[in-house]
């Protein structure tokens, strides 16, 4: 079965993409992990990867500045849109990769990166852990003497205990070795129906996803998320 091409939603189904997220850790499950990671207030936060504005919209009400970046303009115009609507007014949006951040050195308190970083290992598979040398050396760059990395990435979608993708436990296995800390979350999606779960799911994990939430009748698909943190006193980066 052909694989969903992520890099095609990112630029051509922003909305319809953010219709999905709109839904995920209807508990409330990711901001409480977060707070009890570290203290969010008035902090200046670089979201990396931030899409469509899901960690963003999560931590800046609470921070001094939060800078969003995404190499996807698409997803950061419905970020912008989303911030306006919400009147949120501490977000400054830029088109950028996370090997090239375009920030001065030293000028960031904490680096949030939402199930981002994990694409330089999905789309350079033969060269992913150089990839994550040169975005860590960029992330260690910006960030302040007593900054903190959190990095968020999927620990299985359609599952109640952790069951991480196959082509990404050599990932975390090296997130381990460079010394982030870890512990995991539920961050199900609650959808309107098991019809609206198997559409909006569907198109973004695949036909097998679809057919899963028909065959469990699953209003409600489950999610496992990891997150790994670290600050740069502690890591091996």
């Amino acid at each position: 079965m052909a694989e969903v091409d992520h890099k095609k939603t990112y630029k051509e189904s922003a909305i319809e993409y953010e219709k999905m997220i709109a839904r995920e850790d209807y508990q409330g499950n990711l901001l409480k992990a977060l707070k009890e990671i570290t203290p969010l207030d008035a902090k200046t936060i670089l979201d990396l990867g931030s899409g469509t504005g899901r960690i963003e919209r999560l931590v800046a009400p609470l921070a001094k500045r939060v800078f969003a970046m995404d190499i996807s303009l698409p997803m950061l115009q419905v970020a912008r849109d989303e911030m306006e609507k919400h009147e949120i007014k501490n977000c400054i949006h830029t088109v950028a990769d996370h090997r090239q951040i375009p920030l001065k050195s030293s000028s960031i308190d904490l680096i949030t990166s939402g199930w981002s970083v994990c694409y330089l290992v999905d789309w350079y598979r033969s060269t992913w852990k150089s990839e994550l040398v040169t975005a860590f050396s960029e992330m260690r760059r910006v960030l302040k003497s007593s900054g903190k990395i959190i990095l968020i990435e999927t620990q299985g979608t359609g599952f109640e205990e952790p069951h991480p993708p196959e082509h990404l436990r050599h990932y975390f296995k090296y997130l381990d070795e460079l010394g982030f800390h870890f512990r995991w979350i539920r961050t199900d999606y609650e959808f309107s129906n098991i019809e609206e779960a198997a559409e909006l799911a569907g198109a973004f994990f695949g036909e097998e996803m679809r057919e899963k939430i028909v065959f469990k009748g699953w209003k409600n698909l489950p999610e496992c998320t990891g997150i790994w943190w670290g600050t740069t006193h502690e890591l091996k980066i």
